[in-house]
């Protein structure tokens, strides 16, 4: 007796890739297919700001959605999202002083954002124009901004204690400070339901630099330092994109590399 074989879906029993399922899109975006065209258009994008597409960004992601959708019959390979022709994709960079956003987003909602940390220049007595070494408080208020709408949990507190430690030279925690605020905010957090009320990042790390006792250049053995602590308390393992750990990474390369010079 022979088994019958299992049968290839049809593609009208295949379900589409939508944009709800690769990233975090809410309302009539969320629901759409993503088509061909659309994962083009940020293809575009990308290469106008970065040089190239980026491995494993939203252009890739998005393109890998649509080959399926295409092969699957549900999209056609000229076919473009109404929503996402509407109102197009965009990749934007926003400067600060010390740091760089690059955002993407597709008909108005992010869907990627990068961090850079970026050299801040002075002028010295003599007239000459050379880079000052990013501070680890410098890195907090780069953290605010790009990661600022985090609600505050323990692995930020973590990371915040171990910053202000290493920027001050002192394991006592200053009452009042950004680590004794860090870890009364996740404590207030871990009791509420739903991000809207939440103590968030930017509420404890904006002006970072200026509310710490001391400040030092962020170097590879502090931000080895915050990364530990921040992941030891991390269910996931995972430092969060642009956080604490992530920020004091990107300005201690940075000192690293002109150090080298």
């Amino acid at each position: 007796m022979s088994q019958e074989q299992p049968r290839r879906p049809h593609a009208a029993e295949q379900e589409p890739v939508k944009y709800g399922d690769v990233f975090q899109v809410s309302g009539e975006l969320a629901s759409k297919p993503i088509a061909p065209q659309d994962a083009a258009m940020m293809q575009a994008a990308e290469t106008t700001v970065f040089g190239q597409t980026q491995k494993g960004g939203p252009a890739a992601v998005m393109q890998a959605a649509a080959t399926h959708n295409e092969r699957a019959g549900i999209v056609g390979h000229s076919n473009v999202t109404d929503i996402t022709g509407r109102e197009g994709v965009t990749v934007t960079e926003t400067d600060f002083p010390g740091s760089r956003i690059i955002t993407e987003s597709v008909a108005g909602q992010v869907v990627g954002q990068y961090y850079q940390a970026t050299p801040v220049m002075h002028m010295s007595a003599t007239g000459e124009v050379r880079q000052s070494a990013i501070t680890i408080g410098e890195a907090l208020e780069a953290s605010a901004r790009t990661a600022g709408n985090k609600p505050v949990d323990h692995s930020d507190a973590a990371a915040i204690q171990a910053a202000e430690c290493r920027a001050t030279g002192s394991d006592i925690i200053a009452p009042g400070g950004l680590a004794a605020t860090a870890q009364s905010a996740a404590a207030y957090n871990e009791g509420l339901i739903g991000d809207e009320s939440k103590v968030k990042l930017k509420d404890v790390l904006t002006g970072a630099a200026v509310k710490l006792l001391a400040d030092k250049a962020a170097t590879r053995e502090d931000a080895e330092g915050i990364i530990s602590a921040e992941l030891r308390n991390d269910p996931n393992l995972t430092p969060h994109p642009g956080g604490v750990a992530e920020s004091v990474a990107a300005a201690a390369r940075i000192n690293q590399r002109e150090n080298e010079f």
